[in-house]
Parts: C-alpha cells; structure tokens; sequence
C-alpha cells in the first residue's frame, strides 16, 4: 500500500497541478494595477498622483502612471520622468488631453487643470469612459457648470465613478458631524459662517515671448477666465461644507467685495456674500487673500443647541462638548478621497459620483462672485435654469478659443466694478 508521500510523488496529475498552482495563487492574489493618468502636471496633479498611489498601497493595490499631459509639456515631461513613464506618452498644448483619452488602457484620469478646461475634459474623460478625480472648483461660468452637470449624468448611466477634490467630504471629523446631522442627533442647521482667509497663493510675472494663451495659463489662479475668482476655486471647500450640512443649496446671494493689492490678473481680493438656503437660513461666507492679515480657513455652523467647528468640536451654549459616534478610521482625507474612489471602482464600497454635488458648490461660488462684481442679487436659477438672465451666459474667453488656432485676447487686468455688467462675460 502506498503512503502518503509515495502517492503523491506517482501522480502525473497532481505533479502537472503543483507545478501550475505558483501561477494560480499569484493570479488569485495579485494586485490590480489600475493604469493613471494626469490631465495638468502642476502642484496639484502631482500631489493628486501621489495620493492615488497611496491610496492603492492601503488597499493592497497598485496604481501606475501611463500617461502626462499639460498646457506646457514641460510641466508633463517632468511629471513622467519623476515616475519613470516615456516621453513618448507625454503631450503638451491645449489639446493634448485628447490624446490621453484616446488610449484604451488608461482607467483613471486626474484632472487638475485650471478650472476653465474642467467641464470639457469631464465630458472627454465620461464619453471615452474613463473614471476621474476632477480637481475642485469644477468651472468658472454658468455654461461650464451645466456641461460639467450633465457629463456627471452620463457618468451615472455607464457607471463611472467621478470623485471631487472635496477631501473634507472624506475627513472622519466632518462625516462624524454629517452623520449626526443626518439622523438628527445633530440639528438642522439653522445659520453659520464659512471663512477662506489668507495669502495670496502664488503669481507669475509676463516674460518676453510668451503669448497671450501661454501668459494665461502661466498665470491662471489670478484671472477669473480661468480660475473662476478665489471664491470658487479655492472657497468652495467651505461652501461645499455648508451645503454638505445643511442638505441643499443656496436660492440666492447678495454680497460685495473689492481688489486693494492685487498686481496681476483681473480678480478681488476679497468678498463678503449672504447665501439664502430658504426657510430663513442664511450662511454668511468670507474669503480674503491678501498677505499679512489675519487667516482663518473654517466653518462655524449653528443648530437651535449646538456649535459645529467644521471637523472639530460640537459645544452646546452652555460650553458642554458633544460627543458624536462613529467610526470613520483616521485616514488622511487626500488619500481618502482616492481610497473611495478605487473602492467605487472595484465594488468593495458604494458607488461614488460626486459630480454634481462638487458643480453646485461651484455653481454657488460663481453665485456669489456675480454678485460682488455687479452688485446684484443673483439667483441659482440664473445660473441653471433661467435662459433670459444675463447670468446665464459665460465667460468669453471659453475653453475652445485655447484648443483653436491663433492667440486669445487678453482680459484687461483690472477688477470689476460693481453697479454695471461685466464686460468679459457674454
């Protein structure tokens, strides 16, 4: 009779088997290699990348870079060969994204350009069915919100997740809070303030030769064309808190701002806006850069008992703190938000499209910036649903002007003066 060990040193069968089963195990085990690429090579896209690698790393998967691309392909040269990708899948120009979604084998694609260009490599990115974290804001126009809204819808029904630069959304500390707000140990909201104070990010002076379209997307984050105002492209954090919050949207916006130091672009360096939620909510939102002032980037949200400090604490009048429960891990947010996103796609947490919910939040800083330009209140319905407002219409210089042949004109760099429409808008 045969042992054990004897039996199996004379199976044919189970010899051809255990020398199968190395492959086998490593097919069964093997990390999936999601297949990236960045749409704008900047701060933004290079810190986005590596998110989304870290991200991978947590879940036990990979993510590598198949692809650059950027208004100067400098800036994607640069960005490939920090990862060891060829120049040959490196593009520059205004149409360079067109090529990138042309590949077959990307499934992810970072979109981190100035905010100009969102919209149109969204609905790129859905039709050629890519997955996307788009970087927040989403637009600087009426016109770009719509397109970016309705690229979200499709998105939906190919079942392509789309995750916003909204990282507060993926922050343990404000989805502790919007979870108590949720099921009513927290709230409702009833007013608050939204504050984005600081410094002045960065400029780019104009050099000899540069072109119209080079010196505008040189210097983006200081012209409302592409940028949309600070308000949109870098206050929509805390708008999109109050929203978030709160459940809904704002009906409209009054408000006033000004330009005191700026020394390029066309911008304010500071708003004051009174968001209407209806129901007799209003959130009062402040943004401000100028240097060497005070700074406060935070929310501060009231219920009929309690204070919520966005992501922090929630006191009671009476100085009490509230303790929320929850678990939510401890994660940081702008590796979250690419966590979620790769489980979207994988099916091992739920489906996420933060498309529209990121657009609204835009949609309210352009509300907002309209307002303080002309000195009007502005209506949501101007921007989304009423043909006849002067509102509705966008900004001349559009995203295809860049990808046409030629130069661009360039917007006049001095701020709005409210009590007249502006003139850089249809």
């Amino acid at each position: 009779m045969q042992n054990r060990r004897e039996f199996i040193k004379g199976s044919a069968v189970f010899a051809t088997m255990m020398a199968a089963a190395p492959t086998i195990l490593k097919a069964q085990g093997a990390p999936r290699v999601f297949k990236v690429a960045v749409v704008g090579c900047g701060g933004r896209g290079t810190g986005a990348l590596k998110n989304s690698i870290e991200a991978a790393k947590q879940l036990g998967q990979q993510v590598k870079l198949v692809a650059t691309a950027d208004y100067f392909v400098a800036s994607a040269k640069a960005l490939a060969a920090s990862h060891g990708l060829d120049e040959k899948f490196c593009f520059g120009g205004a149409n360079g994204y067109k090529k990138i979604m042309e590949m077959p084998e990307v499934d992810i694609v970072i979109l981190t350009t100035p905010l100009n260009f969102r919209p149109r490599h969204l609905e790129a990115a859905v039709k050629a069915g890519k997955h996307v974290f788009a970087e927040k804001g989403v637009a600087v126009d009426a016109p770009g919100v719509r397109q970016f809204i309705a690229a979200s819808k499709l998105a939906t029904e190919k079942k392509l997740t789309i995750v916003a630069g909204t990282q507060r959304r993926h922050h343990p500390g404000y989805l502790l809070q919007a979870k108590a707000l949720k099921e009513g140990t927290l709230g409702p909201i009833i007013g608050g303030n939204v504050y984005w104070n600081g410094n002045v990010p960065w400029i780019k002076r104009r050099t000899e030769g540069m072109s119209n379209k080079d010196y505008l997307c040189k210097n983006w984050l200081n012209f409302t064309e592409l940028s949309g105002d600070h308000i949109v492209e870098q206050h929509v954090h805390n708008i999109d808190i109050a929203n978030w919050f709160i459940g809904r949207y704002p009906k409209s916006a009054v408000g006033m701002g000004g330009r005191a130091r700026r020394v390029t672009g066309n911008q304010f360096d500071f708003f004051s806006i009174d968001f209407d939620y209806g129901e007799g909510v209003h959130i009062h939102s402040m943004c401000r850069q100028l240097n060497k002032c005070h700074s406060n980037v935070s929310e501060s949200l009231r219920t009929a008992d309690a204070i919520i400090s966005g992501g922090g604490r929630v006191m009671r009048p009476n100085g009490d703190k509230v303790e929320l429960n929850g678990d939510f891990g401890s994660g940081n947010p702008y590796d979250m938000e690419h966590v979620d996103l790769l489980k979207s796609i994988m099916g091992t947490g739920p489906y996420m499209n933060e498309g529209e919910t990121v657009a609204m939040s835009t949609a309210c800083g352009i509300m907002g910036r309209i307002s303080a330009y002309t000195g009007q209140i502005v209506g949501m319905a101007d921007l989304l649903t009423k043909e006849s407002s002067p509102y509705y219409k966008g900004c001349a210089l559009t995203a295809e002007a860049f990808e046409a042949d030629g130069d661009v004109e360039l917007p006049a760099e001095v701020a709005p003066i409210p009590g007249e429409f502006d003139a850089r808008f249809k």
